[in-house]
């Protein structure tokens, strides 16, 4: 981390490097390579022991990308969004650039410093298509900074436009992205359901992963195992069997909304990835869905998951798998 101050670059070079930034930015059309060019600059620049974008959620920010030269904080970390500095900022309680943020009351008193030693701050908003705040670009120091770094506002400001400008293309495009893989995975559905099968499962847990990760978004995951299969074939016979399959399948369709992924993963197996589904959603999810089986005359037990930014969609299912079994066993 730093020792001494730095000295903020002449206008004239910062102007020229900025210009270099946006134009590098633009020709990568693509939000985390920008974000990282950015941050690679406003590092080269300044100094600063951390610079981030990050993503609000709820109660939650997410670190998306990093420079980080000693606070050892990685993308995927997860802090409390109302103790940090950003909070702060975005609701007008302390300036955008304080180069001795100790002499910001809203600052000094943030919880964020009894985790992280903080003496200079920079952050601007990330907006989105709404205008409503998507996160923030931001840095930090552990040493107080020049007066003058005040002055560098407006260059903070037009690389934060130059993020939130990208990001509005990518997050506008995403739907008719996923919509793509879901039409190219068509092939690969169970026969029977014609919901997506295992294959096409996996291939779009991963890309959902991808865009999380990317974007910081939530997302849960659920898994459904019918409690009476079995017993439906050995004493109706498999066709009532599979007629539980399609009833089942039906219900989870049902309850779906209309981005989320919905599996036969085998036997009597089933899968949901709600997206972009926070945990207010996701309670919102999993009562449609059990309303729904029971609407359809199914009995089935359930595990949900909401994806853990450090640990990914993965996880998330292997946790779901296990609340599964877990509420099996209740039943």
């Amino acid at each position: 981390m730093n020792d001494t101050p730095h000295e903020s670059p002449s206008v004239a070079s910062q102007d020229s490097q900025a210009l270099g930034v946006a134009m590098q930015a633009l020709v990568l059309q693509d939000f985390e390579a920008a974000s990282q060019a950015v941050l690679h600059y406003l590092h080269q620049c300044y100094r600063f022991g951390l610079w981030m974008v990050t993503r609000t959620e709820g109660d939650d920010w997410i670190v998306l990308h990093t420079e980080d030269h000693g606070y050892g904080v990685m993308p995927g970390a997860v802090f409390r969004w109302a103790d940090s500095f950003c909070s702060e900022m975005v609701k007008g309680n302390g300036p955008r650039v304080a180069p001795d943020s100790d002499a910001v009351p809203a600052y000094a008193g943030a919880p964020i410093n009894r985790q992280v030693p903080i003496k200079a701050y920079v952050g601007v908003p990330l907006l989105d298509a709404n205008g409503d705040v998507f996160g923030t670009l931001c840095g930090i120091d552990p040493q107080s900074q020049p007066a003058n770094l005040v002055n560098d506002q407006p260059l903070f400001e037009l690389l934060a436009a130059l993020l939130s400008a990208l990001l509005r293309v990518e997050l506008k495009s995403v739907h008719e992205v996923r919509r793509s893989e879901r039409l190219q995975l068509e092939a690969q559905t169970d026969s029977l359901t014609q919901l997506y099968n295992r294959r096409a499962w996996d291939r779009l847990l991963a890309k959902e992963e991808e865009r999380c990760r990317r974007y910081g978004y939530p997302a849960v995951v659920l898994c459904i195992d019918l409690d009476g299969l079995k017993r439906t074939n050995d004493t109706q016979g498999h066709p009532a069997g599979d007629a539980l399959i399609c009833r089942a399948a039906d219900a989870l369709r049902k309850a779906a909304r209309e981005a989320d992924i919905v599996a036969r993963l085998g036997g009597d197996e089933f899968g949901l990835i709600g997206v972009e589904c926070d945990p207010n959603g996701a309670q919102a999810l999993i009562a449609r869905m059990r309303q729904a089986l029971a609407d359809f005359g199914v009995e089935a037990s359930i595990g949900m998951a909401q994806r853990v930014p450090a640990e990914g969609l993965g996880s998330a299912w292997e946790c779901a798998d296990r609340l599964m079994y877990v509420d099996k066993r209740s039943r």
